[in-house]
């Protein structure tokens, strides 16, 4: 099995030369590993001619990239104004009583990660959450039940 360090690179080599090959390198590299790890990003970095916070601060900019592993179940709330306006604070509350970890954490038996994004461009059937890449619409305290049922280990 080629190291991680190993991956990296052949990811990198197979985007040099395209102009804008950061996101697809970033995409790659998070594919590859399901987050993009801290070490790639001096590597990208100096294979793009770019600054290490440039690429750090890409990888922390967009919602889709993650610095760290998630769970194995993924739920993002929508954050934007439309959804707070219809109740998606109380809807992480409930999550996160529910899930017992909070916004932004993943559980320690790595079963669920809950993050916030902001904007799902579901506005019309707020408060909504993306789950395990599936939308889940007009969100309330027992929706967020049923949701939750189903990440047991």
């Amino acid at each position: 099995m080629e190291d991680r360090a190993g991956r990296i690179a052949a990811i990198i080599e197979r985007f040099q030369g395209v102009e804008g090959a950061t996101l697809p390198i970033l995409h790659a590299v998070q594919e590859a590993f399901g987050y993009v790890p801290a070490e790639s990003v001096p590597v990208i970095a100096a294979a793009l001619n770019r600054s290490r916070a440039e690429i750090h601060g890409i990888v922390t900019f967009y919602h889709d990239f993650r610095d760290k592993p998630a769970g194995r179940h993924l739920v993002r709330v929508c954050r934007a104004e439309a959804c707070k306006s219809m109740g998606s604070d109380q809807v992480v509350q409930s999550l996160e009583q529910a899930l017992g970890i909070r916004l932004g954490e993943t559980s320690p038996d790595g079963a669920v990660t809950l993050e916030p994004v902001y904007c799902l461009g579901l506005c019309a059937t707020a408060p909504n959450a993306m789950v395990d890449g599936k939308p889940a619409g007009r969100l309330d305290g027992a929706k967020v039940a049923s949701l939750v049922e189903g990440f047991a280990p």
